[in-house]
């Protein structure tokens, strides 16, 4: 499982950017102000499986349990729908 974690961290690095939050030195000289870009995340499934991702996913270091939206039933028996939208840094 660590070692899952592990990678999941370093692509998680890759796609978003080593410092997403942070502005280097650089970036901060090149460009006053990072554009930065919406990027929505939708989960469907049942409430386990959702809950277990949102969990996964605030285990890794992508995002707090409670950044996502409540749970939405679908319509169809036994699903739900979640959204996390993120800013993220685009170069």
């Amino acid at each position: 499982m660590a070692q899952e974690e592990d990678s999941a961290q370093s692509k998680l690095k890759q796609f978003l950017g080593e410092y997403l939050d942070t502005p280097t030195v650089k970036q901060s000289t090149e460009q006053p102000f990072p554009k930065r870009e919406p990027i929505k995340h939708i989960l469907i499934g049942s409430t386990k499986a959702v809950t277990s991702t949102i969990h996964y996913l605030q285990v890794i270091g992508y995002a707090s349990v409670g950044d996502w939206s409540p749970l939405v039933p679908t319509g169809n028996p036994d699903e739900v729908m979640n959204i996390l939208i993120r800013q993220i840094l685009m170069q």
